[in-house]
């Protein structure tokens, strides 16, 4: 551990200089890091799609992916999905993690002003704003979200509605994962196998990442199945409309290609017989050491992100 991190963890705080009640040390220490100096180099977005929005100040931390707004309203930031208790069962307001992730945005962009870009749909069913957030200052402009999910303060997920920039999320989660930085040191968070689909079924209704080989793809009454065990009725299976095939990347005009290829799903389980993941619900697929380009998410190309910079 780094001097800073060793002083971060002593103090347990966040850069705000106050103390994170019941936080363990080692947990605080890691966190820490990123409020205990200035942020260094960010990852740039660089993503169609975008739709400039206006600039406000944040004036309350709501949880580790919402904020408060100047104007009275909240904006849920589209595109990653913090930690909370309900990942690991445990109970309300004592998951280190989603304490960590509330610490680092508040850090990060309490008081602050941010732009805001939309994807997509702009309000989500409770009337919060849902856009990507951009931090302007004398570091240059800085992407909410990639920060959040390039110290592990987050995963990538996108949501039917709002699929711009699914593949820069995605990239921008990648080094955390796989350094096992912030939330993917725990257990918690770990990548499930496909062909362990008795313990999926123990994690229906929360967001899991899955990785496996696609058994067999198969088409029935307008919907496209991937699945991962012969056995269709119980084994793990990923479901998406067939309007939707797009979401398959480059695979989407050749699904049978897809057969014999080893993918990574991401998305929230339901049990249909066997545990599955609707991509038409919101989720993402990404095929594994694929010379191809990589399966994500992503609207058709609208706009270049140009068009919100200032």
């Amino acid at each position: 551990m780094t001097a800073a991190w060793s002083i971060c963890a002593a103090r347990g705080c966040f850069g705000s200089g106050l103390p994170v009640p019941g936080f363990r040390v080692a947990a605080v220490g890691f966190f820490c890091a990123l409020g205990a100096a200035t942020v260094a180099a960010e990852v740039v977005v660089n993503c169609v799609g975008l739709e400039a929005g206006p600039t406000r100040t944040v004036t309350r931390i709501v949880d580790g992916e919402t904020v408060a707004l100047d104007d009275g309203t909240e904006l849920r930031l589209i595109g990653v999905l913090a930690p909370r208790a309900i990942d690991a069962g445990a109970d309300p307001g004592t998951w280190p993690m989603e304490t960590a992730a509330r610490e680092a945005l508040r850090g990060l962009v309490l008081g602050q002003s941010i732009e805001l870009a939309f994807a997509g749909e702009r309000v989500d069913r409770y009337r919060r704003q849902q856009a990507h957030a951009f931090l302007s200052g004398g570091e240059g402009r800085r992407w909410v979200q990639g920060h959040l999910l390039e110290h592990g303060f987050a995963r990538a997920h996108t949501v039917a509605g709002n699929l711009a920039c699914g593949q820069q999320l995605l990239a921008a989660e990648r080094p955390a994962r796989e350094a096992r930085r912030g939330l993917w040191a725990e257990a918690a968070y770990q990548i499930r196998e496909a062909n362990k689909p008795t313990e999926l079924l123990r994690y229906r209704t929360t967001f899991q990442i899955i990785e496996g080989k696609v058994v067999r793809v198969a088409e029935a009454r307008g919907t496209i199945y991937l699945n991962f065990d012969r056995n269709w009725r119980q084994g793990f299976a990923v479901s998406l409309r067939r309007a939707d095939r797009q979401l398959l990347g480059a695979h989407a005009g050749d699904l049978k290609g897809l057969e014999g290829r080893s993918v990574r799903v991401r998305g929230w389980i339901e049990q249909r017989g066997g545990p599955v993941i609707d991509l038409s619900s919101g989720g993402d697929i990404e095929v594994i050491g694929d010379a191809k380009a990589p399966a994500a998410m992503q609207r058709p190309p609208q706009a270049s992100n140009d068009a919100i910079a200032k």
